[in-house]
């Protein structure tokens, strides 16, 4: 299973911040339904999607700022999932002429764009929220700022029960709870069966999901059974709207970093690095005169693929030939053990040569002051507009 460990990323200890589960997506893409994994993947998939939209309506119609804020952190975890599944055929397509890295940052751009409105959606339901607060904290003043146009005015009559949330509202956030919970240990389990990491850090987003239905639940109750107490479903509201924010802003993040083709994580890095290593070890057994190293890995994310460039170090006296069978080798042993690399770029130096590190593929600036060559097709051009300009400055 050490394959396995190589392929997976972990994601132990991260924050709430890093919602943006860019986890490997093997499970949800796979068409193997029979798997447990993939099976428990769907679930948790539709469940998401189910109780987002319950929540939302729910949180709707029983006035609860803490169940529309919740509603919308479901949604963010669907985000990856969804634009996952919605580019999935993108994803695997073939390089083109036209996009001849392959069509991988469709996902990012979809990526993108949904996380930038549920970003935007943070933001509403948690002003939102803080205007529902001030409404019922300081009703005078928010009254005053409405007549001023600067607040919009309070739906609510000044019946304290159409102040705060229903109760019914509770049961909701309570079925919520149990729903995830089960999803939380019927993840762990499968992902304890198999070591996956990946499926842990599933079953973690589950439970962080239970965790901010508690918080509604709690706000909802309160509101509810604590007297003069509804302003705590909009701080319920607020809370978990942060958590929306938070969430969408590291989605949000991710995306814009693979769109800038920043590039890959140490940890792929080294997978790649090392299972270059593992494919030369039977090449560099013979002569040390004959030996070929792995100089530098780097490479760039394109939705789920990754696009890799391996500078490979090689005895100064090797023909084509000799080069052009390791390159194979190396391709094909790293997009065997390494999962999501789609495309393996190597290229050879002297192994004698200090290391380049891929700058010198780079065309440096022009530091002499001789001026920039001019694209000769513009030349003509530029000839007949001189002699536009001296004849239009003679005419005058």
């Amino acid at each position: 299973m050490s394959t396995t460990q190589t392929q997976t990323r972990t994601h132990a200890g991260h924050s709430h911040g890093h919602h943006h589960h860019h986890h490997d997506n093997t499970y949800l893409v796979s068409k193997n339904k029979k798997d447990a994994g993939v099976r428990i993947t769907r679930i948790g998939l539709y469940v998401n999607l189910g109780m987002a939209v319950g929540k939302g309506v729910g949180g709707y119609v029983f006035h609860s700022q803490a169940l529309i804020a919740d509603a919308i952190h479901s949604l963010t975890d669907l985000v990856s999932d969804i634009m996952t599944l919605a580019t999935v055929s993108w994803s695997i397509k073939p390089p083109s002429e036209r996009f001849p890295s392959g069509y991988g940052k469709v996902e990012s751009l979809g990526s993108l764009g949904v996380s930038g409105i549920l970003l935007g959606g943070g933001f509403m339901m948690g002003w939102a929220a803080l205007i529902a607060l001030a409404q019922q904290l300081f009703p005078e003043a928010t009254e005053i700022a409405a007549q001023w146009g600067l607040l919009p005015h309070s739906h609510h009559h000044h019946g304290i029960e159409e102040l705060g949330p229903s109760i019914h509202a509770a049961w909701l956030a309570g079925g919520s709870i149990l729903i995830k919970e089960w999803l939380y240990r019927a993840t762990l389990k499968v992902a304890n069966e198999r070591k996956s990491s990946v499926l842990a850090s599933n079953a973690y987003h589950h439970r962080v999901d239970s965790l901010t239905a508690f918080v509604a639940l709690l706000m909802i109750a309160g509101s509810n059974v604590l007297t003069n107490a509804s302003w705590l479903d909009p701080v319920g509201g607020l809370v978990i709207s942060l958590m929306v924010i938070q969430a969408g802003w590291g989605n949000t993040k991710a995306a814009l970093y693979e769109l800038a083709d920043v590039g890959v994580e140490d940890e792929m890095r080294d997978n790649v690095r090392n299972a270059a290593t593992k494919a030369l070890a039977d090449l560099n057994s013979g002569s040390a005169s004959n030996s070929v190293s792995v100089r530098h890995v780097q490479g760039v994310k394109s939705g789920q693929n990754y696009l890799m460039d391996i500078e490979l170090g090689a005895p100064p006296t090797w023909t084509i030939e000799q080069t052009r069978g390791v390159e194979n080798l190396v391709r094909e042993k790293v997009g065997a053990k390494v999962r999501g690399v789609k495309k393996v770029r190597v290229r050879f130096v002297s192994n004698t040569s200090d290391l380049p590190d891929f700058v010198d593929e780079f065309i440096r600036p022009n530091e002499s002051g001789t001026p920039e060559p001019e694209p000769e097709h513009n030349h003509d051009h530029d000839h007949d507009h001189k002699g536009e300009n001296g004849n239009a400055r003679k005419r005058k």
